[in-house]
């Protein structure tokens, strides 16, 4: 298995949890960007973490720049996927995972069976 992966929110939400299923990934190398950790702020301190501020400047670390052509391509992927209501910071994460090699690693099913996801509940 590879060892760098792109998290998304839903997936280090899980590990935070202790989700058994992302067991696995918790030594991996982790990418996120500056939507995934925007969100992921917003989720801690929404369910009130006591430990929000170390999570959030652990995972700081890990933000990778998205390139500008990369965002347009995902919403041009968004667009097309507009009936399947996925968010900005999916799509844009999702494209970030294929231009940078690695794979994108969510629990969202609209990504299940999606090339270059690691899909797991």
């Amino acid at each position: 298995m590879t060892s760098k992966f792109l998290f998304d929110t839903y997936a280090i939400i899980e590990i935070l949890r202790g989700k058994s299923s992302y067991e696995k990934y918790q030594d991996k190398e982790i990418v996120i960007n500056n939507f995934i950790f925007a969100e992921l702020c917003y989720n801690l301190h929404r369910e009130k973490e006591p430990r929000a501020e170390e999570f959030i400047s652990k995972y700081s670390k890990y933000i990778t720049s998205v390139k500008p052509e990369w965002i347009e391509e995902a919403m041009k992927f968004r667009l097309k996927w507009k009936d399947r209501k996925v968010s900005i910071t999916d799509c844009v994460s999702y494209f970030m995972a294929k231009h940078l090699g690695i794979k994108f690693l969510t629990g969202d099913k609209e990504f299940e069976g999606l090339d270059n996801v690691e899909f797991v509940k």
